[in-house]
């Protein structure tokens, strides 16, 4: 299979599973915290699957292969990342977020090994997004970083 191939698969296969994922009674019990208010521009545009693709001082072109995705509906997100060659997970978290204006915070509730550390951890941002870049600014955090939208194939 293409490197290509092989990264929209998985990006595919993460997000039914994520989606299965809040369809259970175990999802159903992170139900993101909403304000009653209708979503905002910024909200929606969040919504997708991303890849990293480095920070604001140093951006480059999305992988062939491999890659860390983050996938967002409304109020979950997570993040996974396989090793290109193997297709073993090395990152898996996520969890609900909160958007107010353009601070936006998550709340990690699950994770896999390698990052248990952060379950349970509250991480807040700045964040924008410009046609098919989305930046997030960490705020007391090292995660400044840029994603660019993962294109469906047509």
């Amino acid at each position: 299979m293409k490197p290509a191939r092989c990264v929209k698969s998985l990006a595919r296969v993460v997000l039914i599973l994520s989606l299965l994922w809040f369809l259970t009674p175990l999802g159903g019990c992170l139900q993101a915290e909403h304000k009653g208010t209708a979503p905002s521009q910024l909200a929606k545009d969040l919504t997708g699957v991303w890849v990293l693709v480095g920070t604001p001082d140093e951006v480059g072109e999305p992988p062939a292969a491999g890659g860390r995705f983050k996938f967002r509906t409304d109020g979950h997100w997570l993040i996974t990342q396989a090793d290109p060659n193997t297709g073993v997970v090395i990152y898996h978290h996520g969890g609900t977020y909160t958007l107010d204006g353009d601070e936006y915070v998550e709340k990690v509730k699950y994770a896999n090994k390698n990052t248990a550390s952060l379950i349970k951890q509250t991480l807040k941002f700045k964040v924008k997004v410009e046609g098919d870049t989305f930046t997030q600014f960490g705020v007391g955090n090292p995660y400044t970083e840029v994603w660019k939208r993962v294109k469906t194939a047509e």
